[in-house]
This record gives structure tokens, C-alpha cells and sequence, in this order.
């Protein structure tokens, strides 16, 4: 029998013991319950499971369970305590990984066959043909180089554009 309703859950009389034990709001039912007195109030019998004993500070506290429980016939739902242990295991398994940060350092070591550059597949490309080509940023060694051959490159290109203009 229900003898008092908390915020927190219930406090249920046992016939034949002068102990209450408490049954949880998240042991009233396999769903969530955000007030008990919702589920049950003063004086409503129940069917209850005991699932935990604890000495505490010299005293006794009986941990109950309704979820367990047919309401109805007062049949144990769970008798190998099954759903008991994957609730505790949940509890057990939850890590705050927040403060923890990921960091990629990952480059594609490939080149793309649509657009010629490198670090994407073709796939992954969106360059529209004749569009604008984009590629990763060269690291400082391969800028130098780079920044050489394109030096080089101008050269040899203003040599072309003016060798064309004699040819006309």
C-alpha cells in the first residue's frame, strides 16, 4: 500500500513488516515519469518487487520496483533480473566525453580525376567543368617549390604570348 508520495517517488508499506521501501520514479514504469503522484497516490495497493537491500548509516532501506511487476495479476515480469541489470549497466556506461577534443590530421593521399587536384575523390568534387579548381593549401616546403616553378612558369608564358604576337 502507497504510504506516502515524494517528488522523488513512493514509499510503500509492506504487509507484515514495519519497514516502507521506496520505489523510484524511474522504477514506477518502463516509461518516463516526471511525477509520481501521476502514477499513484495515498493509499492505492500495488504490486512491488524488492530489488535492493542496503545497510545505510545503521539502518535498512529497501530499494522496490513496479516495473517489474504485472499490475494486474502481480506476476514478476523479469525473474532473472535481466532488465534490472542492463538499467544498471546504463547508469554504469555513461562518460562526459565533452571536455575531450577531436582532432583530424588526416590528408587523402590521392588525386582527383575530375578536377586534377589533390586530397578529394572525384566523387567528393564540386567543380562544374570549365569551373574554378581548388586544392589543398601546399605545406611550406612544397610552397617554395611551388612558388619557383611558378615564377618559372610566367616566364616562359609571357615569352609565348610575345613570340605569338610577332607571328601575327
Amino acid at each position: 500500500q502507497v504510504a506516502t508520495v515524494t517528488e522523488y517517488g513512493a514509499f510503500i508499506k509492506i504487509p507484515g513488516c514495519r519497514k516502507q521501501g521506496l520505489v523510484h520514479k524511474t522504477h514506477m514504469s518502463s516509461c518516463r515519469v516526471d511525477k509520481p503522484s501521476e502514477i499513484v497516490d495515498v493509499g492505492d495497493k500495488v504490486w512491488v518487487k524488492l530489488i535492493r537491500k542496503e545497510m545505510k548509516d545503521d539502518k535498512l532501506k529497501l530499494s522496490l520496483s513496479m516495473k517489474v511487476v504485472n499490475q494486474g495479476t502481480g506476476k514478476d515480469l523479469d525473474p532473472n533480473n535481466v532488465s534490472l541489470d542492463q538499467d544498471e549497466r546504463k547508469k554504469r556506461m555513461f562518460r562526459d566525453y565533452t571536455s575531450q577534443k577531436i582532432t583530424l590530421e588526416a590528408v587523402l593521399n590521392t588525386v582527383c580525376k575530375k578536377c586534377g587536384c589533390k586530397g578529394h575523390f572525384a566523387k567528393e568534387c564540386f567543380v562544374q567543368p570549365g569551373g574554378t579548381k581548388y586544392s589543398l593549401i601546399p605545406e611550406e616546403e612544397e610552397e617554395e617549390a611551388a612558388a619557383a616553378g611558378y615564377e618559372r612558369d610566367k616566364k616562359t608564358s609571357v615569352a609565348d604570348d610575345s613570340s605569338k604576337k610577332r607571328k601575327k
